[in-house]
């Protein structure tokens, strides 16, 4: 991705002035509403959530960023937002009840509390520190108003005040249904401004916040492109997913529409990067290469006043001739309806995705589907013919447009090949099958099942602490010295048995990783296919073994000959019991190979 600020105007984004540090914030009230206060000067907060350049999202124009947690990288984050005049509204993670978390369990409620408290001591002086926000959705896709849930955030958010009386507090919700809205004005006195995210909803939350009771100041803390569950599905079940250029249209709609609301105090839009989530470009505003799409450009228009002086591509149409739903092996012909702006050249990637088994509405990263190179047989700029697979099942083609200064567009089309697949199989996929490794997109197993006491583990999924090859490395932290915690990573994501998925992993002769200690003599159990016949949809083969570790890299291998691998959903998993001391060690390039 572009990163320097010289590249970000290189390729035509626009340039904002600096916001200069500063070191108290306040929420004050106006006669119509409130007003965000910077060292006494208004703050209208306009950013993104994401990890791609923030170089680039400084020249596109915005003045802030959020995040979800606090980790390694936050002090970074923190020193790079001051140097390029950002602020950051800095997440504490609070656990979810989806993922193990008991907000009944006073032990665990305590450690969060502590950890919390931890975080705001060591980050509270920071100048590009601008809110914080206590918990992310924490309160659950229902009515969102369990009162054990809200005493937790309110008593995160009144210790930060006693600890930081120069910075506000934010609680995230999912949207503003049920009892969310009243939850926060009566159960969180503390909590000085309501964070919402927002999808479909995002234009007309000024009147149902209103209507839901709603007085205090709030901030749009993620909004973008309707969700998948907010999408009309076509004939066979599956969402229908905009083009980028009907995206960008929704963002500037959206920032528009709440940037005169007297209540509200700002907007983030999501995802200021790529995200697997639902498909493999739903809520992304960059390609993986860092390509910016149109919604990048809408915002810069909004955020900096004026339009990037070389904008995107377009794409009027993607469309397919014939049925959508088609014999095995069958060949279709799509027709591509692209141009750009400046009449700068386009390319065309043309990519068939074996589509997701569920669309998940919780916002945890996917694994990226398997793809079907084979399948593109005459790709072009305006058209492609398209082979598609034997197998039966659903799947995705995509187009992704690019011009030559940096500006993508992309567009894509559900198709179904008729037939029934068998239950017990896996996706089909393309060996070596790399389970963890340096890149961070298209991993094929999610690390989403947290099992035993999951407030005491902390993975850090790109660690610096010298890794074994790359860059980074896996660091994982069992903090306790008692009980006992494990992660598995998992296809689909958040699946203990009761969903279709995993990968059949025929060919595969061994599953290999790499891990130490971070002192030597941990004992960590690892393993793979840890779902048992007793799930509808379980592990076709599993294996494990506890392994004491040294404080070097070593090599360990599972041998898979002869072993039953039709469907692999829990591609590896790691547990470790107390062991008087807090436990770290480390793990790196996990993979299935022949």
């Amino acid at each position: 991705m572009l990163g320097p600020l010289s590249a970000v105007a290189a390729v035509g984004l626009c340039l904002a002035s600096a916001t200069p540090p500063a070191g108290h914030v306040a929420v004050s009230k106006t006669q119509s509403g409130f007003m965000l206060q910077v060292d006494g000067e208004p703050f209208v907060i306009r950013g993104a959530g994401g990890d791609a350049s923030k170089a680039q999202l400084k020249a596109a124009g915005a003045n802030a960023f959020r995040t979800w947690g606090i980790g390694e990288d936050t002090q970074a984050q923190l020193d790079e937002a001051h140097r390029l005049g950002l602020k950051v509204i800095l997440g504490i993670w609070l656990g979810h009840e989806r993922h193990g978390f008991d907000y009944g369990d006073p032990p665990q409620v305590r450690r969060q509390f502590l950890q919390a408290r931890s975080a705001v001591k060591r980050f509270k002086d920071h100048p590009a520190l601008l809110a914080w926000a206590v918990g992310n959705e924490m309160e659950g896709f229902k009515e969102g108003d369990d009162p054990k849930i809200w005493a937790a955030v309110d008593a995160i958010a009144k210790m930060i005040k006693a600890l930081d009386p120069n910075h506000p507090t934010i609680s995230v919700v999912a949207e503003i249904g049920g009892g969310r809205v009243q939850a926060l004005h009566t159960r969180a006195p503390h909590v000085d401004i309501v964070g919402i995210n927002s999808y479909g909803g995002a234009p007309s939350l000024p009147q149902r916040y209103r209507a839901a009771g709603g007085r205090k100041p709030y901030v749009v803390t993620e909004f973008g492109p309707p969700g998948t569950w907010e999408q009309p599905m076509n004939d066979w079940g599956v969402p229908v997913e905009k083009t980028s250029t009907e995206k960008a249209a929704i963002y500037g709609a959206v920032y528009d529409r709440l940037k005169d609301d007297p209540l509200c105090l700002g907007s983030i839009a999501f995802t200021w990067g790529a995200k697997q989530e639902a498909t493999a470009t739903w809520f992304s505003m960059f390609l993986p290469d860092g390509t910016r799409l149109g919604a990048v450009d809408a915002l810069c228009t909004r955020w900096s006043g004026r339009p990037p002086k070389n904008r995107v591509p377009e794409i009027a149409a993607l469309k397919i001739t014939g049925p959508a739903q088609v014999k095995p092996s069958a060949v279709i012909r799509a027709s591509l309806s692209a141009k750009d702006p400046e009449g700068d050249p386009l390319t065309v990637q043309w990519v068939l995705y074996e589509e997701m088994p569920k669309f998940e509405t919780g916002g945890d990263a996917r694994p990226a589907p398997p793809t079907f190179p084979e399948s593109i047989l005459k790709p072009s700029l305006q058209d492609a013919t398209v082979r598609m697979p034997v197998r039966p099942g659903n799947y995705r083609l995509f187009a992704f447009v690019r011009d030559d200064h940096g500006g993508g567009a992309i567009a894509n089309l559900p198709l179904k090949v008729l037939g029934q697949a068998p239950r017990h199989l896996g996706a089909a996929t393309n060996l070596p099958l790399v389970v963890y490794g340096d890149a961070t997109s298209g991993v094929p197993f999610a690390p989403s099942g947290y099992m035993g006491d999951t407030i005491s583990i902390e993975m850090d999924l790109k660690s610096t602490t010298s890794p074994r090859s790359g860059p980074t490395c896996l660091q994982v932290d069992f903090h306790r010295s008692t009980g006992w915690g494990g992660v598995v990573w998992q296809n689909p994501a958040n699946d203990w048995g009761e969903e279709p998925g995993g990968y059949a992993l025929h060919g595969a002769q061994r599953l290999i990783f790499w891990a130490k200690g971070a002192k030597g003599g941990e004992k960590v159990k690892f393993g793979y296919g840890l779902l048992k016949p007793d799930k509808e949809f379980h592990d076709s083969s599993g294996d494990e073994r506890e392994i004491e570790l040294t404080s070097k890299w070593a090599r360990y291998t599972f041998e898979l000959k002869g072993k039953n691998l039709d469907r692999i959903k829990s591609g590896f998993f790691w547990v470790v019991g107390g062991q008087g001391t807090p436990v770290r060690f480390f793990l790196d390039d996990i993979r299935y190979e022949r």
